[in-house]
């Protein structure tokens, strides 16, 4: 995370709310799903964000080729197979999303969300798997939901209530600085049970400054937080503040290596 705060992938601010959501306080986690087009960077910040899981729940991924590298005690790691020259013995990521339901998890990490796997994840969402990830392929947070629900996915729309946050990546190609990726848009999912689906930015990129900034509206998700820890939310924004400022002083010691950053994390819960 101290990396992709240096390239400006994301600032601080952006890194200590996505940290929150990741933990949840120890009550309830946010689900998320990360899109953005092929080489935005999805699977690194997902394997940034799991890295902020607390060490004492279980977590399973789920991938199609092993890209994943999570620095935690209780990982087990399930990996599709493509059949045969015979034709035979394919597993599938939805065979193994189902299956891994049956395994005990408090997370489900899902490496590329693509076909059948939408729905058991989905489930996985809505069935206590609080803190559930996933990444996805497409261009607007508004657009993952469309592509979430129409097929091959087909996730029936009442199930996205399950999901908190859609973070978009983007790759850009500019002449002066040459590629560079940014986390243009992290936004939260609202009224799916009121039958009118949609997302509101959180934080969005401005091109201008090259600074993905905090918008002005409020957030259900730490309203949701608040009710079920007992905090106010000045308390929760207090507890923002500590995590940028901790991060801050992890950027400044240059301390960058993923697995010293999650202990130091758990440490400073």
């Amino acid at each position: 995370i101290i990396d992709l705060a240096r390239y400006k992938t994301l600032t601080i601010e952006a890194a200590a709310f996505l940290w929150l959501c990741v933990d949840g306080l120890q009550t309830q986690p946010a689900n998320i799903v990360i899109s953005g087009g092929t080489s935005s960077g999805k699977t690194t910040l997902l394997n940034v964000l799991c890295s902020f899981i607390p060490a004492n729940e279980r977590v399973i991924s789920i991938e199609d080729t092993s890209e994943l590298n999570l620095p935690l005690r209780h990982w087990i790691r399930l990996e599709g197979r493509p059949p045969g020259l015979e034709g035979k013995g394919e597993i599938t990521l939805d065979i193994l999303t189902k299956n891994s339901l049956r395994m005990r998890p408090d997370r489900i990490i899902v490496g590329e969300v693509r076909h059948d796997e939408a729905f058991s994840l989905f489930t996985a969402m809505n069935t206590g798997h609080d803190g559930s990830m996933g990444t996805i392929h497409a261009n607007t947070a508004a657009e993952t939901l469309v592509r979430i629900t129409s097929p091959p996915m087909s996730v029936p729309e009442v199930m996205l209530s399950g999901l908190n946050f859609v973070i978009v990546e983007n790759l850009f190609h500019s002449a002066t600085k040459g590629s560079f990726r940014r986390v243009t848009e992290v936004a939260e999912v609202l009224g799916v049970l009121e039958g009118k689906s949609r997302t509101q930015t959180v934080f969005a990129w401005d091109p201008v400054t090259d600074e993905l900034q905090r918008m002005n509206v409020p957030i259900k998700y730490l309203e949701r937080l608040a009710q079920l820890t007992g905090l106010s939310s000045s308390e929760i924004q207090v507890e923002l503040k500590k995590r940028e400022h901790f991060l801050q002083g992890l950027l400044d010691k240059n301390v960058h290596d993923m697995k010293t950053i999650s202990e130091l994390a758990q440490d400073f819960l």
